[in-house]
């Protein structure tokens, strides 16, 4: 997601700091981030980078994947608990609950096993469908960034 991004936005300076890559888009005045610990220790890396420019909790947009969601379903909310989602509770730990994430199901498929789910490859047909949640994805950032959370919300929560 934060490739593609990036990408459709011609970043390419990507830089390291604690445990994080991130790029700087100037003219959307955006920070991508993209943390390189576990995804369980997420937190930290992610809050070096918030700190040392100055970022609020409310002005990240935080993306992860949900098992619980069905495939392709997109759910923005302006704050709230983990959901279970260790990253998210990492991220918690260090920000508190008031940050906006954006959960993109990748649903349980049919392997009870969540970490090859997880970590494991989509199925043809999931392939195929991605690039279209990504991009409904992507431009709900965008949404988010230039009108806000609420407009992003009315964008990507509605059935599609």
């Amino acid at each position: 997601m934060v490739d593609t991004q990036a990408e459709r936005w011609g970043v390419r300076d990507w830089q390291k700091k604690a445990d994080a890559r991130y790029a700087i888009d100037r003219s959307r005045g955006a920070i991508l981030v993209k943390p390189q610990a576990y995804m369980n220790l997420s937190g930290r890396p992610v809050q070096s980078i918030a700190t040392f420019y100055k970022i609020p909790p409310q002005r990240m947009l935080v993306i992860v994947d949900d098992l619980d969601l069905p495939f392709g379903t997109l759910r923005l909310r302006a704050n709230g608990s983990s959901g279970g989602h260790n990253g998210l509770k990492s991220l918690i730990e260090v920000f508190g609950q008031d940050f906006p994430r954006l959960r993109i199901g990748i649903g349980r498929g049919h392997d009870p096993d969540a970490v090859e789910r997880v970590l494991g490859d989509f199925t043809e047909t999931e392939r195929m469908e991605f690039r279209a949640i990504v991009d409904r994805a992507v431009a709900g950032v965008e949404t988010w960034l230039t009108q806000g959370v609420t407009a992003a919300m009315n964008f990507l929560n509605a059935k599609v």
